[in-house]
């Protein structure tokens, strides 16, 4: 893979993306949705103030990860900040400590992510659907993944 291939740190939504999202999040919020869909809520490294956005959650063999196919967005520098996020859905509202995957583990879990949310993230990877995990080695770096551990409370 070229070094041109290799995505960007960072894919700032378009105009009308950032739009979609805020409606999509809305109907997230509402409880309305496919079931792997949830509203990240994540407090801002700065100005304290909670964001939100939709993510696709993945779950492999009982453990649930977040991707972020854009690469270091906003939510993701928050998240690294307060070291926890909460996902809602509807009533459903679950507060998680991330931890970080290391790019060593990553390729396996974005071939999963990629193959799973195709229709949805194909043009964020420079990876095409299907390709072996061998493939996403070299651009794991620009991909967080972190473990959602839940945080329970009383």
């Amino acid at each position: 893979m070229s070094a041109s291939s290799i995505p960007p740190a960072f894919l700032e939504p378009k105009p009308v993306e950032k739009i979609f999202n805020r409606a999509f999040g809305f109907l997230v919020g509402l409880g309305i949705g496919p079931k792997y869909i949830y509203l990240l809520q994540v407090r801002g490294r700065k100005s304290g103030r909670v964001y939100e956005t939709p993510v696709n959650v993945l779950d492999v063999k009982g453990k649930r990860y977040l991707v972020a196919p854009r690469g270091r967005t906003q939510w993701v520098r928050n998240a690294e900040a307060t070291g926890e996020i909460t996902l809602t859905k509807g009533r459903l509202r679950q507060s998680f400590r991330l931890r970080p995957i290391a790019d060593g583990e990553k390729p396996e879990l974005l071939k999963l992510y990629l193959e799973r949310f195709v229709a949805a993230v194909q043009r964020y990877f420079t990876v095409k659907a299907g390709s072996a995990p061998e493939a996403f080695c070299e651009i794991a770096p620009n991909y967080p993944v972190f473990e959602l551990l839940l945080i329970d409370k009383p």
